[in-house]
């Protein structure tokens, strides 16, 4: 056989599988359509491998509301400070009660411990307002390290442009459009979980990018969400929003993002935003835990 038979012979072989990798994406872009048939909602989807031709985009590049997923964003900027020197894991934050009386009406953990004020660590406010996704403790990280501007500014520094974070919680929670302004698209999310594990340009020192990626592992929100109808034992580093209902009974955000480990320690980045949903709690939790079941399906099995 001739060199340039031989070569001929290796291209079919890489064309078949490349074209029934293409066609197995495709069905589980088919199974997916399928959760989302006849809901009333509008999803954002971005699911992404290791091998770049495994990647769907559904509403990847439409802005929707994040509601508590721009903790993550917010986590990224302050260990971001942390490793410049401006700020310290150790350093003692107060917080007096007067603080914990303005948020009396949004979910703290924070207040709840500490009702009359109190003096807690960066790293474990850190810790509560993304694994526990406190509002109070959001809140006093955005003045920490400078404001909302400051954050966005970090973000599209580093590269991710498809992102607005305009509000604090505070102000994000007292007018029901105010969410709409504080958005991002399911692309996005993903490019910014992306850039973080593989610690791209080496955007955090390693103690940070350790610190944070155990902080996302310990999430406790959202076990109806990714995590659904996955494993108990499957490892998921993600943040959750949500933004509950408004009087029309339209929900405007049930969210989830994050890193998905599979069994033999590869993984994908899935971030998919529930908006405007007239469906149930259930349902809206259901679409995103059905799609990530598909997703874990698709690579365990690939």
């Amino acid at each position: 056989m001739t060199k340039k038979a031989t070569l001929f012979i290796i291209l079919l072989a890489l064309l078949a599988v490349y074209e029934t990798k293409a066609q197995s994406i495709d069905t589980l872009r088919q199974k997916i359509d399928k959760v989302l048939k006849d809901k009333s909602v509008t999803v954002g989807i971005a699911i992404r491998g290791t091998n770049p031709q495994d990647t769907i985009s559904i509403n990847g590049d439409k802005h929707l509301p994040m509601q508590s997923v721009f903790k993550y964003h917010l986590a990224l900027a302050v260990l971001h400070q942390v490793d410049q020197g401006k700020l310290s894991l150790e350093k003692m934050i107060s917080l007096d009660k007067e603080l914990m009386e303005s948020y009396k009406h949004l979910w703290s953990p924070l207040r709840k411990k500490y009702p009359n004020g109190g003096k807690i660590t960066l790293a474990d406010i850190l810790k509560n307002t993304v694994a526990w996704s406190d509002n109070l403790g959001c809140d006093v990280l955005f003045k920490l390290v400078g404001g909302t501007d400051v954050v966005q500014s970090y973000l599209h520094h580093i590269g991710i442009e498809d992102i607005a974070i305009v509000h604090t919680e505070m102000v994000m929670q007292s007018e029901w459009e105010n969410q709409y302004e504080n958005w991002t698209t399911a692309k996005a999310a993903n490019q910014a979980l992306q850039l973080f594990f593989e610690n791209t340009n080496t955007l955090l020192s390693t103690e940070s990018h350790t610190f944070l990626l155990n902080v996302l592992k310990s999430t406790k929100t959202g076990e109806k969400s990714i995590r659904g109808l996955l494993p108990k034992e499957a490892v998921i580093a993600h943040k959750t929003g949500h933004s509950g209902k408004n009087d029309n009974g339209v929900t405007g955000a049930v969210n989830d993002i994050g890193i998905v480990f599979l069994p033999d320690n590869s993984y994908f980045y899935l971030s998919i935003l529930v908006s405007d949903s007239k469906e149930s709690d259930d349902t809206n939790q259901k679409i995103i835990a059905e799609i990530a079941k598909l997703t874990w399906d698709y690579f365990k099995n690939e």
